[in-house]
């Protein structure tokens, strides 16, 4: 039994990483830099303008890293009205609505989100949103989780998070909640 409920968004209650990483591969490779599908999925939970950092370092690129943000999220958007929800997930939300206080956590900039959220339907449905915009700390440490639960005026030990990230399980352990790795159910929805 659990107090509160925690939702990360992209790949979790959203089905949009095909479409990150469509954006993402198309906008570094017209400044040189590989991004290999696999890395993409290890580093699900990771902001934007962190992973253009540790991209552009490892491969001896300079780039603005701002701009190539900007760039990359106005590449995923463009293709948002094809992103469908995860229906078993959304079914959780939509049973718990009023039930119980949630909140979704993401690594990704609020107006993503936000966009994201409406476009399926969900923009109403949560207590609170905490974003990258919102902590220091991203995947994998707690904090974005941490803040969700301190919103939520929850314990974090009463959360539960669902995720679909190796980066975000982590999180939700060190955070001292359970979680629910979502991917499984993936291949039925």
């Amino acid at each position: 039994m659990h107090d509160a409920l925690i939702f990360d968004c992209d790949g979790t209650l959203i089905d949009s990483m095909p479409a990150h990483y469509r954006a993402w591969r198309d906008t570094l490779a017209e400044v040189g830099i590989d991004f290999p599908e696999s890395r993409f999925y290890e580093w699900a939970g990771i902001p934007t303008y962190r992973i253009i950092e540790m991209l552009a370092t490892e491969q001896g690129q300079t780039v603005d890293v701002s701009e190539l943000s900007q760039r990359k999220e106005a590449a995923f958007l463009r293709g948002l009205p094809d992103v469908p929800p995860i229906p078993a997930v959304v079914k959780i939300v939509h049973e718990n609505y009023g039930r119980l206080p949630m909140a979704v956590a993401s690594g990704g900039y609020r107006a993503v989100i936000l966009q994201q959220l409406d476009q399926v339907g969900l923009l109403g449905m949560f207590d609170t949103i905490v974003t990258a915009e919102d902590t220091t700390l991203h995947k994998p440490h707690p904090d974005v989780f941490l803040e969700a639960a301190r919103r939520l005026q929850v314990a974090p030990d009463r959360c539960c998070v669902y995720e679909d990230a190796d980066l975000g399980i982590e999180a939700a352990r060190r955070a001292g909640m359970s979680y629910i790795d979502i991917r499984p159910w993936l291949v039925t929805t």
